[in-house]
Formats: structure tokens, C-alpha cells, sequence
């Protein structure tokens, strides 16, 4: 079999993989695996498209044409939304930014493809749980087992920190003070590291946990393990809260209407420190959120804050016994711009 020799694609794919991102910008891993999965679906998608194996594929096969028709087979054939197809167009411009930076000859075909927009998208309110709520979901887990007191304890850590995901499943025995005070060292976005206190109850679950396993633990040991003795992913713990979101709507109706996922404990966080009356700068250190401006969503998304604030405003308008007659022009856009 006759072996292609490396044209500036592969070259560039190898670089831009092996030396661009780990070294010169130091990107985390988890954002390498992302950027990978992206340019893997697109070589795919274009050499099936062309009818040619992916080592035939150099870099001029890569315009706008095919980026564009790749976007929208992630819509139409895969489902993917709309942020989803945003989040693999930046991996590709990520990857044609370098390639401009490293093939000055290419320079043209590379703003091309840059030139490709991101797609605009609504945002969607953000979906957190009331305080009964939490407390329904921890109430039917199965304390009884050891995976009930591992879920359990997984649960309540991740709505005292409002930990990402990512970050949760990342913790490690030696990330933890357990004795008082207690607090988690929690290692975010952008190799940044934070400190989180933990509740006494939250630090007596987690030494249970840890008591349970009977042997001197190692500082790198995952404190949230599967069956294998191997760290949680994140599809685990997404599964495990839809387990007990669902377990739990025979008790709580309205669990049934809202779109749960890991994130939303991190949302359910930072709504009930607002409402204890933390400050948003607090929150944001807590949460780990590179802006303030990042944390004030939460200020515009919990209803009982805004009845509240509603209630403490001395109201303008009063309630008219009937439609107010129409005397002249005037009085007619006078109401109009009452409104």
C-alpha cells in the first residue's frame, strides 16, 4: 500500500496538536480533546463527501464550501443545536488562525474560512431548583447503598460549591479539607484554581465516603469513583441527577416541566446565595466566573426577587372603573404614551 507523503494539512494538524496548543498556549486538555473531536468530524464529514480518504485531503479541500455544509449537517443530519454548532466552527478557526499564522502563502484561504459567521442564538431561561426541590431529589436516594451514599454525597457537594461538572468528577483526596474549617480546592476553566468552604454536613458526608473504603487513600485518589474504581464522567453524573430528578416528580409535580442537567445545580447555587443576600462579586468568586457581568444573569432570573422588589415599589397606576371616553386627538395620544 502505497503511504501518502505529509502535505501542509497533516503537518499543520500535527503542529497545531503536538506543540501549538499544549505548549505555546497552554490549553488545557479538555479543550484539546474538544478541538480534536471537531476537526475529526470535519475530516470525516469532507472526505465522505468528496468521495476520497482523509490523507488524500490537504488544506485547499477545507474552504468555505465544505465548513458550511459541515455546519449544517451538524444541524440537520446530527441534531446538534445551534451552540454546539458554534462551539466546532470556533475549533475550526482556532485551527485556520494558526494555519494563517504558519503558511503565509495560504493567508487568502484562511480569512476565507474565517470569515465564516457564528450562528446567532436565543438564549433560554436558566433552569435551577427550589430548596424543596434539592431536597425531594436527595430524599430518594438510597442512602442504604454504598452508590446511594456516593450519589448522595456527590449531590450535596455540588449544590454547596456550585462546582461544574468537569470539576467535580476532577476531585481529588488531596483536594480536600475535610477537619473545620472545611473547604474544597476546586480546579476551573483555564488551569484556575479556587477555594470553596463546605458545609459541616457537606465535609461529614465526604469523610463517611472516604472512611468507607477502609485503607489509606492516596492524595490523587478520585473521591467520586464508578464501579471500576475509575473517576465519574460527566454522562454518569448527568445520568444519575435525571435518575433522581425522575424518582423524585411523584413528590415534587413541577420537576416534570424543567430541563434538568448537572449545570442547573450550579444555576440552583448562585439563586440561593442571592436570595441569602450574598453580593454579586461573592458569587462570582464563589462560582468561579471570569466576569461579574457573567453572575448578574442570576439577578434577572428568580421570580421571587422580582415579586419581592414589585411589592417594595409604591405603585403609579390605579385600576379605572371603565374605558376612559375619547374627548380630542390629545387625549388619545396621551394614553399612548402612558403606556
Amino acid at each position: 500500500m502505497t503511504v501518502a507523503a505529509p502535505n501542509d494539512l497533516a503537518r499543520a494538524l500535527r503542529a497545531f496538536f503536538a506543540d501549538h496548543l499544549p505548549r505555546v498556549r497552554g490549553t488545557s486538555p479538555h479543550t484539546i480533546r474538544s478541538y480534536r473531536d471537531s476537526l475529526v468530524l470535519l475530516l470525516r464529514f469532507v472526505a465522505t463527501r468528496s468521495q476520497r480518504s482523509v490523507i488524500q485531503l490537504d488544506l485547499d479541500d477545507l474552504g468555505p464550501p465544505p465548513v458550511l455544509a459541515f455546519l449544517q449537517h451538524l444541524e440537520l443530519d446530527r441534531h446538534n443545536s445551534v451552540t454546539t454548532r458554534n462551539v466546532r466552527l470556533a475549533a475550526i478557526h482556532a485551527f485556520f488562525r494558526y494555519c494563517a499564522m504558519e503558511y503565509p502563502a495560504r493567508l487568502a484561504h484562511c480569512q476565507r474560512v474565517l470569515a465564516v459567521p457564528f450562528k446567532r442564538t436565543g438564549s433560554r431561561p436558566v433552569e435551577y431548583l427550589e430548596h424543596e426541590e434539592i431536597e425531594a431529589i436527595l430524599g430518594v436516594v438510597d442512602r442504604r447503598t454504598v452508590d446511594g451514599r456516593r450519589d448522595y454525597a456527590l449531590l450535596a457537594t455540588m449544590f454547596n460549591t456550585g462546582a461544574r461538572v468537569q470539576e467535580t468528577i476532577a476531585l481529588c483526596v488531596a483536594d480536600l479539607r475535610l477537619d473545620a474549617p472545611a473547604q474544597v480546592r476546586l480546579h476551573g476553566k483555564g488551569r484556575k484554581e479556587r477555594v470553596c468552604p463546605l458545609w459541616s454536613q457537606t465535609a461529614e458526608l465526604l469523610r463517611a465516603l472516604l472512611a468507607e473504603r477502609g485503607r489509606e487513600l492516596q492524595p490523587d485518589e478520585p473521591v467520586f469513583r464508578n464501579h471500576r474504581g475509575m473517576r465519574l464522567t460527566r454522562f454518569g453524573v448527568r445520568y444519575l441527577l435525571q435518575k433522581y430528578c425522575t424518582r423524585a416528580q411523584a413528590s415534587v409535580p413541577a420537576l416534570r416541566t424543567k430541563r434538568l442537567h448537572p449545570h442547573s445545580m450550579r444555576h440552583s447555587t448562585a439563586v440561593h446565595l442571592l436570595r441569602a443576600g450574598v453580593d454579586i462579586v461573592t458569587i462570582s468568586q464563589w462560582l468561579g466566573h471570569a466576569s461579574v457581568t457573567t453572575t448578574h444573569r442570576y439577578a434577572t432570573v428568580d421570580l421571587d426577587m422580582k415579586r419581592q422588589a414589585l411589592a417594595k415599589a409604591r405603585p403609579t397606576a390605579r385600576a379605572a372603573a371603565g374605558p376612559a371616553p375619547w374627548r380630542t386627538d390629545a387625549s388619545v395620544l396621551e394614553w399612548l404614551e402612558a403606556l
